[in-house]
């Protein structure tokens, strides 16, 4: 069955018929291309917002460093405006453990700031600087695969339309076929048609008929050559970009992944860091000792100076002697003796003025020492021997500029021994070095030593000094608690010495200028006291140097001698020790190394 045997007459059906397949087929490839294009689209815009996400997240990233490095910049400031501002080993307030805890809080604070510091920077460098260039590097190949699909694109448009160019002007040379076709048969049969028309009008048709085939040949050329663009085209090329569009948006994604990574583990980094930080602020919180404070107070600000005494009474109220006169009005009391005209004489009667002044003077100039003592020793004159501290006060001192000029002099008899070395090795080798050129180096460290060794003495008289207003201090102290009580101001006189010789004896006792209370008591009396009930050793100490107990109340002891502790030093400078070979007594403090139970 075929249309030249079935369709002969269906001419106008078979026309309509072919132009509608060709229609159908151009509809497919539109379809196609459309199809193509919007795919093409759809992953334009997915890649796009796949870089667009990235980069929003770079840019979170760079504002959460920010606020880091903003939180560490404002720590640091806090911590710098509330640490103290002098030097550690010039403030009186960092041998407090609550002030050292709290130096160390700051510290720790700190370096917590420190560790936020270091996480904005990893963010910084590893998340916004990395994933920033990444980004850049994503929208170059990016731009690049996309170039590439649209010149794809623009050459198959091209091929398409020389398509329909050479299929157009077949059409049209088709139609002139005909109608030149039409045109001869027309004359042909014409009678009265000229045979040279009939000629003109059969080359014109031949003309048209070969112009018509060389259409077609173009027509079926181009059309080869689109359908193999076009299947090179959907089957490779494309594919080709999509694959390669498709493996720059896994990397991205993936490389984004790692990025969200790299935010928690730039805290886990440092998290033991902080966890070291804050187990240091719970341990500056428990070193916080409040006795020990307490303690330091005490040493810090010990004056030294006794208790005052207690002021005599001056009893005015006595009459005093007086020789009788005729004018005197007065007259006897009942009841007084006859040899006694004007009764017993007062405690104070017919002593020196200028003795009754010394004895007050003694006794109100401690009352005043201590009272200076606790306004302080503002605007006083610094000595050099630290005279104008309290005793306590200069002998620690004085203790410490002794050890710092030991220390010193060490140094300088150390650097010394190293040049006379270095001196001798140059004599022995010249070509080390000249030994003339060490001579003046070591004329100096000669002098240093000397004045050093001036220095040291100086401050060990001073110390001894020191040492002695202490304990003559803590003496003074212990003979008004030891003394005996004052006698009655108007004891009466013995009955049996009633005579003037027995008057005579008492008065010029009177007279006599008083002793100082207590001159015959020892200075150690609280020392002899503690003896009295043995006590176990509360630790042990070796002497550092050698001590000649000269004085009542303190022991003898040699360098190097081990001791057993009996009691701390109360902050007079002394410590209660026990020899092995039997006696207990006081030693200085600063002889001793000193090592508690």
């Amino acid at each position: 069955m075929d249309w030249g045997t079935e369709l002969w007459d269906q001419f106008e059906v078979l026309e309509r018929h072919t132009q509608w397949g060709l229609d159908l087929l151009d509809r497919y490839v539109k379809f196609v291309r459309e199809r193509t294009e919007d795919q093409f689209e759809v992953l334009e815009r997915h890649t796009q917002w796949g870089l667009d996400l990235l980069d929003r997240y770079v840019k979170f990233v760079r504002e959460r460093t920010e606020v880091e490095q903003a939180y560490a910049k404002q720590l640091r400031s806090l911590v710098k405006k509330y640490l103290p501002k002098r030097p550690t080993k010039d403030d009186p307030e960092s041998k407090f453990s609550q002030q050292r805890s709290f130096v160390q809080l700051l510290q720790e604070v700190n370096d917590f700031a420190g560790q936020r510091e270091l996480v904005a920077e990893n963010l910084s460098v590893r998340v916004c600087l990395e994933l920033a260039k990444y980004s850049q590097e994503m929208k170059q190949e990016r731009k690049m695969h996309f170039q590439e699909g649209r010149r794809a694109q623009q050459q198959l448009e091209n091929g398409f339309k020389q398509l329909e160019s050479s299929k157009r002007k077949f059409e049209r040379d088709c139609r002139e076929v005909e109608k030149a076709a039409q045109t001869a048969e027309r004359l042909d049969q014409d009678i009265n048609a000229t045979k040279a028309d009939v000629e003109k009008a059969k080359q014109q048709a031949h003309l048209r008929s070969h112009m018509a085939e060389e259409s077609k040949n173009e027509y079926a050329s181009q059309l080869q050559r689109f359908n193999r663009d076009q299947a090179h085209f959907y089957f490779s090329q494309m594919p080709q970009i999509f694959d390669k569009l498709q493996d720059m948006d896994e990397r991205r994604a993936t490389r984004l992944g790692t990025g969200y990574g790299l935010l928690s583990e730039a805290e886990l980094q440092v998290v033991p860091i902080i966890a070291k930080c804050l187990e240091g602020m719970k341990v500056a919180a428990d070193a916080v000792d409040a006795k020990n404070d307490s303690q330091v107070l005490v040493e810090l600000h010990k004056s030294g100076f006794s208790r005052p005494g207690d002021v005599e009474f001056e009893d005015f109220s006595q009459p005093m002697n007086r020789a009788p006169s005729d004018s005197s009005l007065g007259t006897p009391s009942e009841g007084r003796p006859s040899g006694l005209p004007n009764g017993p004489p007062s405690p104070r009667s017919g002593r020196d003025p200028l003795a009754i002044l010394s004895e007050i003077s003694k006794s109100v100039k401690p009352r005043l020492a201590s009272f200076r003592s606790l306004r302080g020793s503002r605007g006083a004159v610094v000595t050099e021997d630290f005279s104008h501290l309290p005793p306590e006060q200069q002998r620690k001192r004085l203790q410490q500029q002794l050890e710092e000029r030991h220390r010193e002099l060490q140094k300088e008899v150390d650097q010394r021994e190293a040049l006379k070395k270095m001196k001798d090795v140059y004599e022995k080798t010249p070509q080390m070095g000249d030994p003339a050129s060490l001579e003046p180096r070591i004329t100096e460290t000669l002098r240093n030593i000397e004045r050093l060794k001036l220095e040291v003495q100086k401050y060990e008289a001073w110390l001894a000094e020191a040492e002695s207003r202490v304990l003559s201090n803590r003496g003074d102290s212990l003979k008004r608690h030891t003394r005996p009580p004052d006698p009655p101001a108007s004891a009466p006189p013995d009955s049996s010495s009633s005579s003037n010789s027995g008057s005579q004896e008492n008065k010029e006792s009177s007279e006599e200028p008083p002793s100082e209370d207590g001159q015959d008591t020892p200075i150690y009396t609280e020392f002899d006291e503690d003896f009295e009930e043995p006590t176990s050793p509360i630790g042990q100490c070796v002497a550092i140097y050698h001590f000649e107990g000269s004085s009542e109340g303190t022991i003898s002891m040699a360098e190097g001698e081990d001791l057993s502790l009996m009691e701390e030093d109360k902050g007079d400078g002394w410590t209660r020790v026990r020899r092995k070979q039997g006696g207990e007594g006081y030693v200085p403090t600063s002889y001793l190394r000193v090592m508690l139970n």
